[in-house]
């Protein structure tokens, strides 16, 4: 799928757009048209800046060796569980930094599933929806945008950290399409013009007046498709808050704490984007599609992400960032709770897990049980719609809004479903 966000910066470098989305728009001429739009409470969140940052583990990550151990039952295998910060849970043994902090997450232990295909789930545990061939659906983070994000950000409201195969803007449009990077420890590329400001608006003028003649020929939608896309990439290399991309302005000291890792370097980069008004980044992290030597191989994945999750909870905490910032920790399904041949654990979307923290979330408990041997859901099943929810509430986004599909049907953010109140009583 293309990368529109990469598209626009390379061609923007050669120096083309309009030159009056150069200049900053005023806030006023969002003041009239943003409540009416998305009602004034959307206009509150804007302006407290919620927002999301999803860890993605791609592959699957088994639930015995996560969040949901059975240390003493053959389905458990050799994995230990260990105490956390909060007494009586308990989580796997790759875990030990997770476990100091495990007082702000709510672990969801019942996700139940019927999508067992890695393309498939990954697209509806994105969207919301199973994919089909007759509409492309908007990702959560490009719908959560739409309803929240800051309107005179110039730099990309959702970002990327690697890509999730087939996770678009959808219908939404390029104005919510994930800016995708593919490499954290340095800045994006192609984001420096490479004439001076003057020639730079020289070059704009001339685009303007061509687009207008291009207009009146009847193109007058592509003319304005393509602007959007051009407005986008001016603003974004010419703003200061581009600088928010570079995790090479962090301390070191801090930097070590994240890890010298993908992961880590993505969670630090969330971290950076989130204070500069970006609103739903996703950091991921690869691998976890363990179907052999499950062990060894989810103690090197676990071994990067779990230093980098506890400090992106602390660092966010220690910024007072963390009570507008939901952080969300999940995979795609979860794993076998029998052990293969291989020493491995195949795909298994009838229970598996999840974790929030922040935002509301009443952290220090565990939602959902599996029963002894793993296989079933053995108390309150939650279902993606419920988890879509559930985040909404979250953030203060409204699942039932509608946009108009291609269709010519009006979509809600997600259909079904409902909040996992416990996630925020505390009362599980």
């Amino acid at each position: 799928m293309t990368n529109y966000w990469h598209e626009l910066v390379s061609t923007t470098r050669r120096g083309f757009s309009r030159r009056s989305l150069l200049q900053s728009l005023p806030a006023a001429a969002f003041a009239t048209s943003l409540p009416q739009l998305m009602g004034a409470e959307s206009e509150n969140l804007r302006k407290r800046h919620k927002a999301v940052i999803m860890l993605w583990m791609s592959g699957g990550p088994s639930q015995l060796e996560t969040l949901d151990p059975k240390p003493g039952h053959e389905n458990g295998g050799d994995t230990k569980a260990i105490q956390t910060s909060v007494p009586g849970i308990e989580i796997a043994e790759f875990w030990p930094e997770t476990a100091k902090v495990m007082d702000h997450f709510a672990v969801i232990r019942s996700l139940t599933n019927k999508e067992g295909n890695h393309q498939r789930a990954t697209y509806q545990l994105h969207t919301g929806y199973i994919p089909t061939g007759s509409v492309k659906h908007p990702s959560l983070g490009s719908n959560v945008a739409r309803q929240i994000a800051q309107e005179d950000l110039k730099i990309p409201s959702v970002v990327s950290v690697g890509r999730a195969a087939g996770v678009t803007a959808g219908f939404l449009g390029v104005q919510y399409e994930p800016f995708v990077i593919n490499n954290p420890a340095t800045p994006p590329e192609n984001t420096r013009p490479l004439v001076t400001e003057q020639r730079y608006g020289r070059r704009l003028d001339l685009l303007e007046q061509l687009e207008r003649e291009f207009a009146s020929r009847g193109a007058e939608q592509s003319v304005t498709d393509h602007s959007a896309i051009y407005r986008k990439s001016s603003d974004m290399i010419l703003s200061p808050d581009l600088k928010a991309f570079d995790i090479s302005q962090e301390p070191s000291e801090l930097r070590a704490q994240y890890g010298d890792t993908q992961f880590g370097r993505g969670c630090l980069l969330a971290r950076r984007l989130i204070e500069h008004g970006v609103t739903y980044v996703e950091v991921q992290s690869n691998g976890w599609d363990t179907h052999f030597d499950n062990f060894d191989r989810i103690g090197e994945l676990a071994g990067q992400v779990d230093p980098a999750m506890a400090t992106l909870i602390r660092d966010l905490d220690d910024r007072g960032l963390l009570e507008d910032t939901l952080v969300v920790w999940m995979g795609e399904f979860g794993r076998t709770p029998r052990i293969n041949g291989r020493g491995g654990r195949d795909h298994f979307p009838r229970a598996f897990n999840g974790m929030l923290a922040g935002c509301g979330v009443h952290g220090g408990q565990v939602i959902g049980a599996t029963s002894p041997d793993g296989n079933l859901v053995q108390d309150r099943p939650v279902s993606v719609p419920d988890l879509f929810h559930t985040i909404c509430h979250a953030v203060g986004v409204n699942p039932l809004s509608e946009t108009m599909s291609p269709l010519g049907r009006p979509m809600k953010v997600v259909e079904g479903g409902e909040i996992v109140k416990e996630v925020f009583s505390g009362k599980a």
